[in-house]
């Protein structure tokens, strides 16, 4: 007899059981829901998904490259502006999250009309946050930049000033672009967002060409294709939402303003936990990275290389969470709960598949990888160590620990997610690190042990969360 994912799961004597359950569990008669997310829903609906995200990694490591070719006073500006505007990324993804979440609990419903004054709402608030950070960010530009780091070389602020104005001329239609890529994923149509993000980055690739090596003009120049790329994007996805290819959502009457506070409730109420939690992550590693400085040169470089391969190891798990999002939040919608334990199983057992292959590919050929980069003997043996450490942490924790939250967040159990992710990240990663590296003296290795058991702790939680069903008892959507 199929085991039930309900709250008698909590009396069975260990987590290692429960984990096999919720991977391995027996498909029950299919309801509506399930019909709906068959194995060819599924499968349209994840590979753009992957692409996208790999596609983001390659493209930014691309752009880098170019960016180079100015001089080591525009990578470092343009670095600079870019770990600033990653935070604003941050806030623009949570709040698009949460507009997702409401969008596709609305289409679960199949109620249409909602769908669409949600993502209406969705709009107005993204339009309305980026205006207000935009200003700011153009009125205190130098202040900022030098808050945050403090005194820097004349050209180097120079370069980073000219790219902030630019860039921050860009946040609102960066933050429509990202509000109109989670609508289509919450109708399920991430082919489009695909699609676009290709003709976007190899138009920002071209135009990063024609600015620096025709024109000549640096930072300017880089800066002005990152803008023009943005309100091309966003220009792109709202007229194909407006005109109706995001069926059955539609930004059909944008321009006929009406703010709707219940809804625009909804939204923060998933999307303000969201952020918080992803803020406090980035918080907590900016925290962590200071410590490789303090051991030289070749942990730094280590720890970089790491990271840059890391970097490209996660991004399907990513796609598999997003992918969750729409399906659990569709399935919450539809009150069809177990659907939404069906396919969370189904996801999750999809995402520990994908990761063990990946993780081991990378132990595999750990070395050729890293022979890529120019390292020292020094460095190599620490990137060596760092993603041992990874590749084995994320085979067991990182599906629990990140893709398994946006199943909770998509049935309206942000906070508890925030919560558990900023304990975990204060107490296990940040504290543990510390402790590891200095009081244990194990060096720069404990900051990634530290990580590995950070994705233990948290992904332990939201697997008891999940399994004791108290999910199922969150509302986003009333009436």
């Amino acid at each position: 007899m199929a085991a039930s994912l309900g709250p008698s799961l909590v009396t069975f004597p260990g987590p290692c059981y429960t984990l096999f359950i919720l991977i391995n569990e027996t498909p029950a008669p299919p309801p509506s829901m399930l019909d709906t997310w068959n194995g060819r829903a599924l499968f349209r609906l994840i590979w753009p998904l992957i692409i996208e995200q790999l596609l983001a990694v390659a493209m930014g490591a691309a752009d880098t490259v170019m960016i180079s070719m100015v001089g080591e006073h525009a990578v470092s500006g343009v670095n600079i502006v870019d770990n600033i505007n990653n935070l604003l990324i941050i806030a623009f993804s949570a709040l698009c999250t949460g507009g997702a979440v409401v969008a596709s609990q609305y289409i679960g419903r199949r109620d249409s009309a909602n769908a669409s004054a949600a993502a209406r709402q969705l709009i107005y608030v993204v339009v309305l946050v980026a205006g207000v950070i935009t200003l700011a960010a153009l009125a205190f530009r130098r202040p900022l930049i030098s808050l945050i780091y403090g005194s820097l070389e004349a050209g180097v602020m120079e370069a980073a000033a000219v790219y902030l104005l630019l860039t921050s001329l860009s946040f609102p239609f960066l933050g429509v672009y990202n509000a109109n890529a989670a609508l289509f994923r919450a109708v399920g149509n991430s082919r489009i967002t695909m699609l676009i993000a290709l003709l976007v980055n190899v138009l920002n690739i071209g135009g990063n060409a024609f600015f620096l090596l025709v024109l000549k003009l640096g930072v300017f120049g880089v800066g002005l294709s990152t803008l023009i790329c943005r309100v091309t994007a966003a220009a792109l996805t709202t007229a194909l939402l407006y005109r109706g290819h995001g069926r059955p959502l539609s930004l059909g009457g944008l321009f006929r303003i009406r703010l709707a506070r219940p809804m625009i409730r909804n939204i923060l109420n998933v999307g303000i936990p969201s952020g918080l939690e992803s803020s406090m992550f980035q918080l907590g590693r900016l925290l962590t990275q200071r410590i490789f400085p303090l051991f030289g040169t070749a942990a730094m470089a280590g720890n970089a290389i790491a990271g840059v391969i890391n970097s490209f190891s996660f991004q399907p798990g990513m796609a598999y969470g997003m992918a969750l999002v729409t399906i659990v939040g569709q399935c919450v919608g539809a009150a069809d709960f177990r659907a939404a334990r069906k396919e969370t199983a189904r996801i999750m057992r999809l995402t520990y598949i994908t990761l063990v292959v990946i993780s081991g590919a990378v132990l595999l050929f750990l070395d050729p990888l890293i022979s890529l980069f120019s390292l020292s003997a020094e460095a190599h043996e620490y990137a060596r160590v760092f993603l041992q450490i990874h590749c084995i942490s994320m085979m067991i924790g990182w599906p629990l620990s990140f893709a398994l939250p946006c199943a909770l967040r998509a049935a309206g159990d942000a906070r508890y997610v925030m919560i558990v992710a900023t304990i975990s990240m204060w107490t296990v990663r940040v504290s543990l690190a510390y402790i590891l590296v200095f009081a244990l003296d194990m060096g720069p290795l404990g900051v990634w042990l530290a990580m590995g058991a950070d994705f233990l702790s948290r992904g332990s939680c939201y697997l008891v969360r999940w399994l004791r069903g108290k999910w199922q008892t969150k509302r986003v959507i009333t009436g």
